[in-house]
């Protein structure tokens, strides 16, 4: 089964502890499809300017991705610039362009609308809701920021209400539902409406929150991080990818997603933007996942 994502293409500027990345491929949606078209076919709804290179497109295009919801806009594409702390979980945002995005309206093909899964990444809420109500999906997950959190509360309560899977990091958990405990505010969180909610904490893996059933995994762990941009978004891409390569979403199937967007976001932060990710293949994904299985059973 395919997978629809809407979100951000965008050009970063990373600066890290292990060097400067100037103006790499990036983007909500480019690090998800990169992703999950390891597991699945990938329908991609972004927009891009007239400056946007074309290697990148062509990197997109290689994969099992439909690039036909891939707007090219007049003007300038989004960019992102940020810098992260010697403190690799610490990072702080320089600039944000947001060029041809801050227009955006999402418009799904034939094929992004009949598709059975959909992840819908952090743009604003009243865009989520425009997409949901084009879209046939039977199972749609969704990713949040604060910034949609504090100022627009009441249309992201309105897409929450419509949704079956929300993945959000720690601090995110306690700026929407104010617990501090994770499995607290994972039950507040259910109680808005998603069943399934995936509590990403970093380095510190992911709690998985599907009705009534728990399950808990540690991150894949490395010597070191190099670029960590995007690792959220490629873990969504793994964890969504493996849920429509299945076309399942019982519990056992969900707890193995988890690990294996774990899995996939690993590769992310060993280089800068997608560069690990473009030499990254199924087999070589099966085999991480086979070595996290052995390191963490007992």
């Amino acid at each position: 089964m395919s997978v629809t994502v809407v979100g951000s293409v965008a050009l970063d500027t990373v600066e890290t502890p292990s060097g400067t990345n100037t103006e790499g491929l990036g983007g909500a949606a480019m690090f998800f499809s990169l992703a999950a078209a390891n597991f699945t076919r990938v329908n991609l709804i972004g927009v891009v300017g007239d400056d946007f290179p074309k290697e990148h497109v062509d990197l997109l295009a290689s994969r099992d991705i439909d690039l036909e919801g891939l707007e090219h806009a007049e003007g300038k594409s989004f960019r992102w610039t940020g810098k992260y702390h010697d403190d690799i979980n610490l990072r702080d945002t320089l600039d944000t362009q947001l060029g041809v995005f801050e227009t955006f309206q999402p418009k799904l093909t034939a094929a992004a609308k009949d598709a059975k899964y959909l992840f819908l990444g952090n743009i604003h809420p009243a865009l989520q809701l425009d997409v949901l109500s084009q879209a046939n999906a039977d199972f749609v997950a969704l990713d949040t920021m604060n910034l949609w959190i504090n100022e627009t509360r009441e249309d992201l309560e309105k897409v929450l209400a419509k949704i079956d899977c929300l993945i959000i990091n720690d601090e995110e958990i306690f700026d929407l539902t104010g617990e501090k405990n994770i499995v607290r505010g994972a039950r507040k969180i259910q109680d808005m409406g998603p069943s399934i909610v995936a509590a990403k904490k970093g380095e510190h893996g992911c709690v998985l929150f599907a009705g009534n059933q728990l399950f808990s995994a540690p991150a894949f762990p490395m010597a070191e991080v190099v670029d960590p941009t995007g690792a959220g978004d490629t873990f969504a891409g793994g964890f969504m990818g493996y849920i429509a390569q299945q076309d399942s979403v019982e519990f056992e199937t969900l707890k193995k997603a988890v690990i294996y967007g774990s899995v996939t976001a690993s590769y992310t932060c060993e280089d800068f933007g997608p560069e690990r990710l473009k030499e990254v293949t199924p087999d070589s994904i099966i085999t991480r996942f086979d070595a996290f299985v052995a390191l963490s059973k007992f």
